[in-house]
């Protein structure tokens, strides 16, 4: 009898399915405001203004948990991911976390650098 995969394989599944296949793929904005559409930021606060830093992480937070694939290539950028995540991959979940992190050394090299 073959197991059933727990609820967290099944959150990794998804985020990895939604993910990029390279950190170059994204094109998001690094500075100014940027409104997201509901279907991301659903509760609460739509609009962002990416130079500010809390409002950033929030920003990113929400982008990485609820975009799907074309809304993290439109809403991400490259470097300003890397440069954060030390920091956001505190404040997203683990399994958001252990997909970005797998897939790409980018991510984990940072977040190691900064430990």
């Amino acid at each position: 009898m073959a197991s059933q995969p727990s609820p967290s394989d099944l959150r990794r599944a998804k985020y990895a399915r939604r993910t990029p296949a390279t950190l170059s793929e994204l094109v998001g904005p690094e500075h100014g405001t940027v409104r997201l559409p509901l279907h991301l930021a659903w509760s609460g606060l739509t609009t962002f203004d990416l130079d500010q830093p809390r409002l950033q992480m929030s920003y990113y937070r929400i982008v990485l948990a609820e975009g799907q694939h074309d809304d993290l290539v439109q809403f991400l950028n490259p470097d300003l991911l890397v440069g954060l995540w030390p920091t956001l991959r505190t404040l997203v979940s683990r399994d958001v976390r252990e997909v970005w992190e797998s897939a790409f050394d980018q991510l984990a090299d940072s977040a190691r650098a900064a430990a």
